[in-house]
């Protein structure tokens, strides 16, 4: 089994160049079901999966769509490999999951975190600028770290995105944004390492920085502003395009930016703009009232 799980880690990582993230998360839940099935890789079915899925009920709808997704690819690599004649996962559904709208700020609300850190240390620069590019760009936390200071280009007020798949595409930076960035490299301490002089953003021992620190300062930054929303970074992505799209922007563009491969994804933010229009109506409503 370890053969097995290692040989497709790596047909994930190069032959299907999904990030570090993905590639843990399928190999997690395709190593579960191997536990739990036991059996030889050429007689899995779609029974042993749906059989696997049944076992774990306790998990969300979402959860076991996830998972699916990871046994799908799994067993999809075994029939390139030979292995399996066919997909035993093309005969199990998908569970039916509703629709998630993810929670965002409000205007005010990403001023206030924003305007909430202080600029007495290089580390709080740098976190009003992590801030500031968050919202001004609707990155991910991973795309957040992997820019490269030779990725920022003043002249035309773009940057260049690794997003997923190692797929590259150029965001546009707001002035205050780049303003941010601008303070932060005139404070930003020289790399303990030579290998990260063109890394952005460093921790504070000049290393480069984790998804954990950001994690934890955007959640201390939101207590700092007094908002009491359960917010992460992603929250900033969401809410980027939430008010972009509430000010007209095209979704087809937004859809560029975010980097979302199928626009479908992106109109979630449509619904989001009309679930908060629709309470207003409501609201108001003089039949509603009671």
């Amino acid at each position: 089994m370890v053969r097995l799980l290692k040989d497709f880690n790596y047909y994930l990582r190069i032959e299907r160049a999904m990030s570090q993230n993905t590639v843990t998360a399928y190999c997690s839940d395709t190593e579960s079901f191997l536990e739990y099935y036991q059996g030889a890789p050429e007689d899995i079915s779609s029974e042993d999966i749906i059989g696997f899925l049944s076992s774990s009920a306790t998990l969300s709808k979402r959860s076991q769509a996830r998972t699916l997704s990871s046994l799908r690819s799994f067993c999809r690599w075994l029939v390139l490999e030979g292995v399996l004649k066919d997909n035993p996962c093309d005969k199990v559904d998908t569970p039916k999951i509703g629709r998630y709208l993810p929670d965002v700020l409000s205007e005010d609300e990403v001023t206030d975190i924003i305007e909430s850190v202080g600029g007495g240390t290089w580390m709080e620069v740098r976190d009003r600028a992590i801030l500031e590019v968050l919202y001004s760009c609707g990155l991910r936390v991973s795309e957040l770290l992997g820019l490269r200071i030779s990725g920022i280009y003043q002249d035309d007020m773009f940057i260049r995105v690794i997003g997923k798949g190692n797929k590259e595409r150029l965001v546009p930076i707001c002035r205050m944004a780049y303003d941010a960035i601008d303070a932060y490299l005139r404070v930003r301490p020289s790399p303990a390492d030579s290998r990260h002089d063109d890394i952005l953003f460093l921790n504070r021992f000049s290393r480069p920085l984790s998804r954990i620190s950001v994690f934890k300062m955007v959640q201390n930054q939101a207590l700092v502003a007094g908002v009491r929303k359960k917010i992460s970074p992603h929250t900033f992505r969401h809410s980027f395009a939430t008010h972009l799209i509430e000010h007209g922007a095209d979704l087809r563009v937004v859809q560029e930016m975010l980097g979302h491969e199928d626009i479908s994804t992106t109109e979630i933010y449509m619904h989001i703009e009309s679930a908060s229009w629709q309470s207003d109506v409501l609201s108001k409503h003089p039949r509603n009232r009671k």
